[in-house]
C-alpha cells in the first residue's frame, strides 16, 4: 500500500451548483497517482488519457492468495422516476470512508505525522479511532474502492441524464464517464451486431445451397487440397457427438448435421442493438434488399446495455470464462427444437476478440480523489443490473483486509439487490457483509399515497412541505425491502438521502420505522450537498455493520428446483399470492427444461416502480397475482428471465430530451449542460 495521499477536500458552496459545473471546477488527479495509491504499477494498467486507465486482469492472478476486504452493496427502496440517489450515495459513502474516516494501512510516523486538528479542522464530529502520539495524531490512510456501472448514452441524452452520482458526490471527469468512457459499450454493440449479421447470413446461405456445397465452403481445401476444421468448429462437432478431426472422414449424414443449422426464423431471440433511445427501431423489417432473395423477417433493435453480451461481461470471471459464455449464447432454435449457439455459428472466438479490452475494468476517481472502478452496465429491470464481478474481485484484493468495496445494485432492492444476491453472488462466490437501502422522504411520501411524481414536471406541494403521516404510511415499502434484504444474512443499513425540504420530524420518522423493521442502523446523509463529509455517519454505521456479521449468505431459492418454483419464490418476496403463466410462458418453460437449462438462476424482468407488475401500485402491495407473459433465456450470461407484464428493451425519447441542455464551450472545449 502506497503512503502517498491522493484524497482531496472539495470546497462546497450552497446552493449546490449544477453537477457538470461542480465536476468542471475540480482538476482531476492524474490516474497514475490513483493507481499508485492502490499499489498498482504501470504494468498493471493501460492509460486511456490522463484520467482513465484499464486495470488488467493480471492483477487478480498476482493477488490470488491475498485476503479480501469488506463487501458492501447499495440498493434502494422502490424509486420515483427521478431516482433516489443510489449512485450518489455509493460515491458519497466511499468519499467518507476514503477521505474522512481512518481505518487502514499506512501510518505517518514522527516527522510525517499530521496534526489532527489541522487536517480535520473542517469536521464537526469525533473520529474515535485515531491514534495519539507525542501531541500528534497518526493519520491512517483508509483504503476503499467504489464499483459502479457504466451509464448508457440512451438515458444520458434522453430523460434520466448521467449516472456519475450528483452534487459533491460524483465520479469525474463526469462527461467522460457518461459518454464514450473507454469504449466498452461500443465493443458490446459491435460484437452483438456481428452475431446478428452471422445469424441472418447463415439462414440466407443455407436456403440457397445443398449440404455438400455448404460443407465445401465451410471447410474449403487449401492449396494442397487438404481440408481442416477451424478451432471453433470442434465445439459444434463435440455437441453433435462427432469425434472425427478430419473433414474428409465425415459421412454424408454427419456433413448434413454439421453444415446445416436449420435455424427456425420464428424462434430467433437475438436482436440488433445501439446505444441510443430510438423508439422507431422497436419493430423493423430486414432483408428487403433485392439481393436477399426474399429472406424478409421482422425483428427489432434493443438498447446496447440490454444485450446479453453486456450481461456476460458483468458476470464473467476471466477471459477464458468470457470466451465460454459468449460461445454458449443461444440465439434461437433449429426447426427440430435444438438450441443454436454462437459457437454453432462459428463466431464465439470473434466475439471474444471484440471484447478482449472491454473485460478490463476502468479506473477513475471521485471528486475527493478516492478510486473508482467502472465496469459493465446491464439494465436492472430487464437484466441483473450490477457492475462486474471482475471489478469487484479486483477491488476486494486491492483494498485487502479491513478495506471496503462498495458496489451498487440497480433500482429498488426487490430488483437490483435480489439479483445481486441470487445471480451475481452465486457466480462470484463473494458474500457481502452489509447491504445499504437508500431512501428519500420524497419517495416515501409517494408510497404513502402522495401525488404522482413525473420526470420533467415540478414536484407537488405535498413533497415540499412537512407531512409526517404521509411519510410513515410510505415506510411500508421500506420495511418490506429491509425484511427481504435481511433474509440473505447481511446487516442492513438505511441511508436516508437528505433533501433541503426534508424536516427533522420526517427524517426521525424514517429512522424509527427502519429500526422497527429490523435495520442494523438508519443514518441521515447529506453527501449530495457536502460530499464525503456529509456521509461520515453513514460510513461509521457501515463499518460497524460489516464488523458485526457472521452469518453465511442465504439464497432465496436453490438452483436444483424447477423454473416455476424459483419464479414463485421471487414473486412471494414481492408480496404476490400466486403466479399466472401465459400459454407462451408455459411453452418456453417446458422447452428450456427439456433443453437442460432449468438449473439456472432467475432474472425477473419487471417494472422498477412497484413490487408488483403494476407501476401504479405503490407502497407494499400484497395478495396480487404476478403475470408472467413470456420466459426467455440468456444461456451465455447464465440466467432465465421471465417477463412480467410489458417491458421495453428499447427506451424512447421524451418530448424534451436531455440533449437540449448539452453543448460544448468552444473556447475551453468543456462539456456544459450534462446532468
Amino acid at each position: 500500500m502506497s503512503s502517498s495521499k491522493t484524497v482531496r477536500k472539495v470546497q462546497v458552496v450552497s446552493p449546490v451548483p449544477a453537477d457538470i459545473d461542480i465536476a468542471n471546477s475540480v482538476e482531476p488527479i492524474h490516474i497514475s497517482q490513483i493507481a499508485q495509491h492502490l499499489n498498482l504499477t504501470p504494468n498493471h494498467y493501460d492509460l486511456y488519457g490522463k484520467y482513465k486507465a484499464k486495470v488488467l486482469l493480471s492483477v487478480l492472478d498476482e493477488l490470488q492468495g491475498s485476503q479480501d476486504g469488506y463487501y458492501v452493496v447499495v440498493g434502494g427502496i422502490t424509486p420515483t422516476p427521478l431516482g433516489e440517489g443510489k449512485s450518489t450515495t455509493t460515491v458519497g459513502l466511499c468519499q467518507a470512508l476514503g477521505a474522512y474516516l481512518d481505518k487502514k494501512v499506512d501510518l505517518f510516523l514522527s516527522s510525517t505525522s499530521v496534526d489532527c486538528a489541522t487536517y480535520f479542522s473542517d469536521i464537526e464530529f469525533n473520529v474515535g479511532n485515531l491514534k495519539f502520539l507525542s501531541s500528534k495524531y497518526l493519520l491512517i490512510i483508509f483504503t476503499v474502492v467504489t464499483c459502479v456501472r457504466q451509464p448508457s448514452q440512451g438515458p444520458t441524452f434522453g430523460i434520466k441524464g448521467g449516472a456519475a452520482g450528483g452534487g459533491y458526490s460524483q465520479v469525474i471527469p463526469m462527461d467522460e464517464f457518461n459518454l464514450h468512457l473507454t469504449g466498452d459499450i461500443h465493443a458490446i454493440t459491435a460484437a452483438n451486431n456481428l452475431l446478428a449479421a452471422a445469424i441472418d447470413t447463415r439462414i440466407f446461405h443455407e436456403s440457397t445451397q445443398s449440404d455438400k456445397a455448404l460443407f465445401n465452403r465451410l471447410c474449403p481445401p487449401n492449396k494442397e487440397g487438404k481440408r481442416s476444421f477451424s478451432d471453433v468448429m470442434f465445439k459444434r462437432l463435440e455437441k453433435l457427438g462427432i469425434s472425427k478431426t478430419n473433414p474428409d472422414d465425415l459421412t454424408p449424414e454427419e456433413i448434413g448435421k454439421f453444415a446445416r443449422l436449420d435455424i427456425d426464423p420464428a424462434s430467433i431471440t437475438w436482436r440488433r442493438v445501439m446505444d441510443i433511445n430510438d423508439r422507431f427501431l422497436r419493430k423493423i423489417t430486414i432483408g428487403q434488399g433485392p439481393d436477399e432473395k426474399g429472406k424478409v423477417r421482422e425483428t427489432a433493435f434493443d438498447i446496447s446495455v440490454a444485450s446479453e453480451i453486456m450481461a456476460v461481461l458483468a458476470l464473467t470471471t476471466s477471459l477464458a470464462d468470457m470466451r465460454e459464455r459468449l460461445g454458449k449464447m443461444v440465439i434461437g432454435n433449429s426447426k427440430s427444437g435444438d438450441p443454436v449457439t454462437a459457437d454453432d455459428l462459428g463466431v464465439g472466438g470473434a466475439l471474444t476478440v471484440l471484447m478482449k479490452d472491454a473485460i478490463n475494468p476502468t479506473l477513475m476517481q471521485t471528486l475527493e480523489g478516492t478510486p473508482v472502478l467502472v465496469h459493465a452496465g446491464p439494465f436492472a429491470n430487464i437484466a441483473h443490473g450490477n457492475s462486474s464481478i471482475v471489478a469487484d474481485k479486483i477491488a476486494l484484493k486491492l483494498v485487502g483486509p479491513g478495506g471496503y468495496v462498495v458496489t451498487e445494485a440497480g433500482f429498488g432492492a426487490d430488483i437490483g439487490t435480489e439479483k445481486f444476491m441470487n445471480i451475481k453472488c452465486r457466480y462470484s462466490g463473494l458474500k457481502p457483509q452489509c447491504a445499504i437501502i437508500v431512501a428519500t422522504i420524497r419517495a416515501l411520501k409517494m408510497h404513502g399515497g402522495g401525488p404522482a411524481v413525473v420526470a420533467g414536471k415540478p414536484l407537488d406541494h405535498a413533497y415540499l412541505t412537512e407531512n409526517v403521516a404521509l411519510v410513515e404510511a410510505g415506510c411500508v415499502n421500506l420495511a418490506r425491502h429491509i425484511t427481504n434484504t435481511k433474509a440473505y444474512g447481511v446487516n442492513v443499513v438505511v441511508a436516508i438521502n437528505k433533501f433541503s425540504t426534508d424536516t427533522e420530524a420526517e427524517l426521525h420518522a424514517v429512522r424509527n420505522a427502519s429500526l422497527a423493521a429490523g435495520a442494523y442502523d438508519a443514518v441521515i446523509s447529506s453527501h449530495h450537498a457536502h460530499g464525503g463529509r456529509g456521509a461520515v455517519d453513514l460510513g461509521i454505521a457501515v463499518q460497524k455493520a460489516c464488523e458485526n456479521v457472521a452469518q453465511p449468505l442465504k439464497f432465496l431459492y436453490p438452483l436444483d428446483v424447477g423454473i416455476k418454483e424459483k419464479i414463485e419464490a421471487i414473486a412471494k418476496s414481492y408480496g404476490a399470492s400466486g403466479v399466472e403463466y401465459s400459454e407462451q410462458a408455459e411453452k418456453q418453460i417446458e422447452m428450456y427444461t427439456k433443453q437442460g437449462f432449468s438449473g439456472l438462476p432467475i432474472c425477473m424482468a419487471k417494472t422498477q416502480y412497484s413490487f408488483s407488475d403494476n407501476a401504479a401500485a405503490k407502497g407494499a402491495p400484497s395478495g396480487f397475482i404476478l403475470p408472467i407473459r413470456d420466459v426467455r433465456a440468456s444461456i451465455g450470461a447464465g440466467f432465465i428471465y421471465p417477463l412480467v407484464g410489458t417491458m421495453s428493451t428499447m427506451p424512447g425519447l421524451p418530448t424534451r430530451p436531455c440533449f437540449y441542455d448539452i453543448d460544448i464551450d468552444t473556447t475551453t472545449g468543456k462539456v456544459i449542460g450534462l446532468s
